[in-house]
């Protein structure tokens, strides 16, 4: 008797293990200091940690509502309605989610049909060409331009078709740390106008942006908003990125459509933690003040190889740094990447990784999330390659 394989057909064939994984075990396999995933190697506030503990301990360790504890949905929406001057009604515009991630992996399962086509502005961030391809959609690529990473717009117009139905952006930019400004904004807004295109915002580093810059959300520009959904992450804005803990808003016919999956896929998040957000959240400085935070370290990490053989453009937001090694080797940067590793124990992201065609830059993306200590040896390293 013959028996048929268990798997006939791979949904995702083409995917391969991620490039974080592949790149972390290699850096720990040879002890190197891990510049390449995009996690702090420091503590988290002792303020929010006790503020989890005291929920646990008053006894807030079942289920949540599935749209998240509504003091928590109330003050994001006090946060928004401060900072980018559009209200969001906690009742139907805002979900608490397992991350970024699952919110911008729902939303693109909510509305992505078969032949559906998305546009996706590389290099990207790996997790939405996968979410389309599982939902039978066609990602349709925009390359930003080197070397400053710009977006061509008159490029992005010609992408869009009839069967267009989504566009993904993300900014502040991870892994290029670049920014989109007001009339990048403006731009998307007017080309988007006349079409139903839905936009989902990646916006995970919102609060992380140098050098006085604003950040741009499309929630501050109102045709925009009409048509997004806006992600967020408080792991990334509060140093906790093992809890997987982010948000999303979206007008409430969007919103309604987003929870039918959402409280399938997770029903409900972290309660606990969610009781602790709701009032640390209520003291702004806590992430106003993470720019300054940032900033200081992504000075110290420029500084520090500011005679080194590396070229740099100061990153605009993000916590991380692409390092232009064009005058070390003009070799494809998977091979300076993995050799950084092996031979100088230093880890770093490839960018070809996220590129269309893996367009080698010449790039290498650098984490400065880390304490002193570690950026100084990770500087003391880079600063003698020639």
């Amino acid at each position: 008797m013959t028996t048929k394989p268990l798997i006939s057909k791979s949904k995702l064939p083409n995917v391969k293990t991620t490039i974080f994984t592949t790149v972390g075990d290699l850096a720990r396999k040879h002890k190197a200091i891990d510049l390449s995933q995009g996690f702090p190697n420091f503590e988290a506030d002792s303020k929010l940690l006790n503020l989890v503990s005291q929920a646990m301990n008053e006894g807030h360790n079942q289920y949540a509502p599935m749209a998240g504890f509504y003091g928590l949905r109330e003050i994001i929406s006090e946060k928004i309605e401060s900072l980018h001057n559009h209200f969001y009604d906690p009742e139907g515009e805002i979900t608490i989610t397992v991350g970024a991630t699952q919110a911008i992996f729902t939303a693109i399962t909510t509305f992505i049909n078969k032949d559906d086509e998305v546009i996706v502005v590389k290099p990207a961030y790996d997790c939405y060409e996968p979410a389309i391809a599982l939902n039978g959609g066609k990602a349709v690529y925009v390359q930003l331009n080197t070397p400053d990473y710009t977006i061509d717009w008159v490029e992005f117009k010609e992408k869009i078709t009839d069967r267009t139905k989504m566009v993904i952006i993300n900014t502040p930019h991870n892994p290029t740390g670049t920014i989109f400004s007001k009339w990048d904004m403006q731009q998307l807004e007017d080309i988007l106008k006349p079409t139903n295109i839905i936009l989902l915002s990646d916006e995970v580093y919102e609060h992380i942006i140098f050098d006085g810059q604003i950040h741009e959300s499309a929630s501050r520009f109102p045709d925009l908003a009409q048509r997004s959904f806006v992600c967020a992450s408080f792991g990334k804005t509060f140093h906790v990125t093992g809890w997987k803990m982010g948000y999303c808003v979206a007008p409430s016919v969007l919103m309604a459509e987003f929870r039918k999956v959402h409280q399938f896929a997770v029903f409900c998040v972290d309660h606990p933690v969610q009781r602790a957000l709701s009032i640390y959240l209520k003291n702004s400085s806590h992430y106003l003040d993470l720019n300054n935070f940032y900033q200081e370290k992504r000075d110290f990490f420029l500084n520090g190889i500011r005679l080194s053989k590396f070229k740099y453009k100061p990153t605009q937001g993000t916590y991380f740094q692409l390092l232009d090694f064009s005058q070390i080797t003009m070799e494809e940067d998977e091979i300076i990447g993995k050799r950084l590793i092996t031979e100088n124990k230093v880890a770093s992201i490839p960018i070809s990784s996220f590129n269309v065609n893996n367009r080698n830059d010449h790039m290498l993306r650098f984490c400065f999330a880390k304490n002193k200590e570690t950026l100084e040896k990770a500087v003391e390293i880079l600063s003698k390659l020639k």
